[in-house]
């Protein structure tokens, strides 16, 4: 694991990459994600076939542009074959619609606006537009540029574009699994965190979750999860269809699943919002709202604005629960103006804080069943809690022992007789190391067809 002054820094290397749904850049920000995730996390990139049936979708194909520019065409007295240059892909990957097909034509005005997109709303700002399954062309400039072009020229659009199906250059995505203290419990499972790479020039809209992402990945490694929790699983790739994509490849995973975090738009001067799982009253979901509860945010719907890759995961036929922690919505979403400097190290920081939080609850919670019968022999066990060393512990023994009936997680316990889940959690863990109750996993709710 590469060491790094700041998450800002990481997001520097792959922020202006052509980062697409499959192209070089997005396999190079996937590289740099690798690098910086911990090494005993075995990060994996795998690789699939394009236009390979997916479920209902199918693999995209890798997008290369060549080159990409619109230009006035000269006039003929002015003597000289080359125009005027109004937007050029060199520049700016936002210039072009993302995945445009090939196009080299002159047109008239009338010919040309329909394929002009920007933002009326922020004027100096190239809007990013994306076509991946439209197959349209355009290109994408400020308002500002829009309004002073000149109706009576002709333009010459120029995008030399390719749609490779070689399965050797296909579309990638990664992964990564960190496992508690001592190895896996394949009892317990897996929590699954999640951000997305494929937004070329954006760096809130997911560099940021991307990054948010790897810190956690990071703690998780030097402060492990307590011996028999659940393994985190890591993913990186394109929004949506790489999720599709990955689980299609892998479904022997999704019953191992019990509950997801995605990520995304993290360091924007925001405070922090979550939004449901599908199922809303979730497990998850009260962890979640009581990690929250001293914390200022916002609560949403499941697959409210903006809705991601959670309606993959929580969606039909899968259905683990997954919420999302974002800081939407923000002024510079989808423009050149979603870039590093609307970014702050301490939101970054903070969000990795609370899906950290979260999972270090949701991930170490079990469901406790008892062994004996009867009234516990506290004090003959050293299970006694002095009521002058912890009144509230000591007045909720009694509850707490009546619910190891198997039916009830430490953190419903915890939640039931109003104390912290880690006060609660210890003392239960004091009656598993005597034998006196065994842990139950937190059962799945995934579907597997």
């Amino acid at each position: 694991m590469k060491p790094y002054s700041s998450l800002k820094s990481i997001l520097a290397e792959f922020f202006p990459l052509h980062r697409t749904l499959a192209s070089d850049d997005q396999d190079k920000t996937l590289e740099i994600v690798g690098s910086y995730m911990p090494a005993s996390s075995n990060y994996t990139v795998e690789t699939y076939a394009p236009l390979t049936p997916v479920w209902t979708w199918k693999v995209p194909e890798r997008y290369v542009v060549h080159e990409a520019y619109l230009e006035i065409e000269a006039r003929a007295e002015q003597g000289r074959s080359g125009g005027e240059r109004i937007v050029d892909f060199k520049d700016n990957p936002l210039h072009i619609v993302s995945y445009s097909l090939p196009v080299d034509a002159v047109l008239t005005w009338e010919e040309l606006q329909p394929h002009l997109y920007f933002n009326e709303k922020r004027p100096n700002a190239v809007p990013w537009i994306f076509k991946y399954y439209e197959r349209d062309w355009g290109f994408c400039l400020s308002k500002k540029a829009f309004d002073g072009l000149p109706h009576d020229r002709r333009y010459h659009a120029v995008i030399r574009s390719e749609f490779i199906v070689d399965p050797k250059q296909g579309f990638k995505v990664a992964s990564a699994l960190v496992h508690p203290q001592g190895g896996p419990n394949p009892n317990a499972g897996e929590m699954i965190i999640q951000a997305h790479t494929c937004h070329p020039m954006q760096a809130n809209d997911d560099g940021a979750g991307v990054v948010s992402a790897i810190e956690l990945a990071r703690r998780l490694v030097e402060k492990p999860l307590p011996a028999g929790s659940m393994s985190i699983r890591f993913w990186f790739g394109p929004e949506t269809i790489g999720t599709i994509a990955y689980l299609a490849h892998n479904e022997s995973l999704i019953p191992n699943l019990r509950g997801g975090i995605f990520l995304e738009m993290t360091g924007n001067q925001n405070k922090i919002a979550w939004h449901h799982t599908r199922q809303h009253d979730h497990l998850l979901d009260r962890i979640t709202n009581y990690q929250l509860r001293n914390i200022e945010h916002d609560e949403r719907d499941f697959a409210a604005a903006p809705a991601n890759d959670e309606r993959v995961i929580n969606g039909p036929g899968v259905n683990v629960p997954c919420i999302s922690l974002n800081r939407w919505p923000y002024e510079e979403y989808h423009t050149t103006d979603d870039n590093l400097d609307i970014l702050h190290e301490d939101m970054l920081l903070g969000a990795a804080d609370i899906a950290e939080q979260i999972v270090r609850i949701y991930a170490s919670n079990y469901i406790p069943k008892r062994t004996f019968r009867g009234p516990v022999f506290l004090s003959g066990n050293g299970l006694w809690v002095d009521w002058r060393d912890n009144w509230d512990l000591n007045r909720a023994i009694e509850k707490i022992m009546m619910r190891f009936e198997g039916r009830h997680s430490v953190f419903d316990i915890a939640e039931q007789v109003g104390l912290d889940y880690w006060m609660v959690r210890e003392y239960v863990e004091r009656f598993r190391a005597k034998g006196f109750i065994v842990p139950l996993p937190i059962p799945s709710v995934a579907e597997t067809s």
